[in-house]
């Protein structure tokens, strides 16, 4: 059945390879720096003077940042605890799959050699009444569409 509108962003699941998730770890508030850039090297041909050459050099990808409300016990959590506090990093695979109404995946994205770069919880404030939200900034090499 072909789908003839543009899925929605808001249903969707994280999973990373390698670890056993607690039930809350893979669910996240939102997902971004899923893109991929292509670098270009300019080059000036002798004599021509309208236009230069752009050359592809590699791609380049950001920086994956996440988000979710902070949850006790997150194995996700004790990675990167793992990796900023021991200095002991554990590249892994990560998942990132969006979902239809009946949960049936539309689109899943492969990314490879995750790392953790950063951890950062909200701010507590006694005038508000909020969830704490961990944002988590990860770095990776690239990602694969897989359908």
């Amino acid at each position: 059945m072909a789908i003839l509108y543009p899925p929605t962003g808001y249903h969707f699941l994280v999973s990373f390879d390698g670890l056993i998730p607690s039930p809350n770890d893979f669910r996240f508030q939102s997902v971004s720096g899923l893109s991929a850039e292509m670098e270009y090297e300019e080059l000036k041909e002798g004599g021509v003077n309208q236009y230069s050459h752009q050359l592809p050099v590699r791609a380049k990808y950001p920086e994956l940042v996440l988000k979710r409300g902070m949850f006790m016990g997150s194995q996700i959590v004790r990675w990167i605890d793992d990796a900023l506090q021991n200095f002991t990093f554990k590249p892994l695979d990560m998942r990132i799959t969006l979902l239809n109404e009946q949960h049936a995946p539309l689109q899943v994205w492969n990314v490879v050699h995750v790392l953790p770069k950063k951890i950062e919880t909200s701010s507590f404030d006694a005038e508000k009444s909020e969830l704490v939200i961990e944002t988590i900034t990860l770095s990776y090499n690239y990602f694969k569409t897989v359908f």
